[in-house]
């Protein structure tokens, strides 16, 4: 496994891991990585140092380096630690809140997205507000014909049982 710090166009910055670096290079040449932050599909490497690991005996003498002192001109918000389920900042929270109200008050439907949402473009069902998933196929076919559809920027956790 390989860890690499990523870029999109809109120069958002966030790790992804991958099994090797020709993984990465595949799945980026058929546009299935994405921005964590905004979903651009424009992602590159960015710079990033590299994780190399001690001699044996010299991890075996951690040494304390000073911590680095903030530059005084551009002052670094403090993050305070908090439990690891709540969100760590102000998008995350804007995310947490969407979800929220997308799955108050609207329909899951699940798998059945796509034929719901074009019977109720087709006037076959009444329209209301649904979620669910769809194939990528389908969520371009539903495009296409000028179904109104956008997909959500969270996962959506399914119960199993």
């Amino acid at each position: 496994m390989i860890n690499y710090t990523l870029k999109c166009a809109n120069d958002h910055r966030f790790d992804s891991w991958f099994q090797s670096a020709d993984a990465f290079d595949k799945l980026k040449a058929a546009s299935l990585i994405s921005c964590a932050v905004c979903g651009d599909t424009s992602v590159e490497k960015a710079m990033m140092a590299p994780r190399v690991r001690p001699a044996r005996s010299a991890a075996a003498k951690p040494q304390e380096a000073p911590a680095p002192q903030p530059a005084e001109s551009t002052p670094k918000p403090a993050l305070t630690p908090g439990p690891l389920g709540a969100p760590a900042s102000a998008a995350e929270q804007a995310l947490k809140e969407l979800r929220t109200q997308v799955e108050a008050n609207s329909d899951y439907v699940g798998k059945d997205f796509a034929s719901e949402a074009r019977a109720m473009h087709d006037g076959e069902a009444p329209e209301r507000a649904i979620y669910g998933e769809a194939k990528v196929e389908e969520a371009k076919a539903l495009i296409e014909d000028g179904v109104p559809v956008t997909p959500l920027p969270f996962s959506i956790g399914r119960k199993t049982n």
